[in-house]
């Protein structure tokens, strides 16, 4: 085990790739010296793609139920609701590394914030252009808990940067930034064809996506096909009016506030010692 904290360097042909133990985050991309993801999130602003872990987003009051236990989360950001779980947070430690490719792991116990007992993984790896993010959980408590996976990539924007990431439905956004209603896309938040972003603040999640998408930067004459799989069939888009020079493509294995949706919309229900894993890569490409 590696326990050095500082941020390590990969490197595969023109691709480069920074990587912090905290938050197992990547602070800088790059493809032939263009940034192609920028710092924009996390505690001090300085993530460009963070794993979430053991899920994403926000849970509703604070807490939820599950078969009969009551399981509470105290504030774990500026928000008044318990934030994209525990991992980004955390100091992962460093388990083995080379020039391509980096593994990080997590042991997390119960706390005062987060009642969730868990071990997480995850491995960057660096070929033929691409970055593949492979981030796995293991349920390390006695009780059974909900569990979801995703991640969240700060990805350039330009004035011309295009979206191509076909989807059913969308969600509207409701006070908390919590998910609303369900219903059909609104055109300016169509993104079946590519499409440029909308000028105004966006938080919206997006169900019945194929795990495919690509972003187009004309300007830089730079493209990134994203591969997330069939297991992240939803996404969220973030858009602050603060920064314009970033949005937040937000692959997710379930929906934001599941643990309080029927079903709970795509969270998997673990016994102690069950694992589920979820992989997303980003390929680099001149157009």
């Amino acid at each position: 085990m590696i326990s050095d904290p500082e941020t390590l360097l990969l490197s595969n042909g023109g691709l480069q790739v920074w990587v912090a133990s905290q938050g197992a985050a990547l602070t800088d991309a790059r493809f032939d010296g263009e940034a192609f993801l920028v710092p924009g999130g996390g505690p001090e602003g300085s993530f460009a793609s963070f794993p979430l872990v053991p899920f994403g987003n926000r849970i509703e009051h604070n807490g939820f139920t599950l078969e009969g236990t009551d399981y509470r989360f105290r504030p774990n950001s500026a928000d008044p609701l318990y934030l994209h779980g525990d991992g980004w947070l955390e100091q992962w430690d460093i388990d083995k590394a080379d020039c391509t490719s980096v593994t990080l792991s997590l042991r997390h116990p119960p706390s005062p914030l987060s009642p969730y007992d868990y071990s997480a993984w995850q491995t960057i790896s660096l070929a033929e252009n691409g970055v593949t993010l492979h981030l796995s959980v293991r349920h390390e408590g006695e009780k059974p808990l909900l569990y979801g996976l995703g991640q969240h990539p700060f990805f350039a924007r330009t004035a011309q940067t295009r979206l191509t990431a076909p989807a059913r439905t969308s969600w509207s956004e409701r006070a908390g930034h919590l998910p609303g209603e369900s219903g059909p896309l609104p055109r300016e938040l169509d993104f079946a064809e590519p499409a440029l972003l909308p000028d105004r603040f966006v938080n919206n999640a997006f169900a019945g996506w194929d795990g495919h998408a690509s972003i187009a930067w004309p300007e830089l004459r730079l493209a990134a096909d994203i591969d997330a799989g069939s297991n992240h069939d939803i996404y969220m888009l973030y858009m602050p009016v603060d920064r314009t020079d970033f949005f937040c493509f937000e692959p997710m294995t379930h929906l934001p506030n599941a643990h309080h949706m029927p079903g709970y919309a795509g969270l998997k229900r673990l016994v102690a010692g069950e694992t589920i894993g979820s992989e997303m890569s980003i390929r680099l490409r001149r157009i």
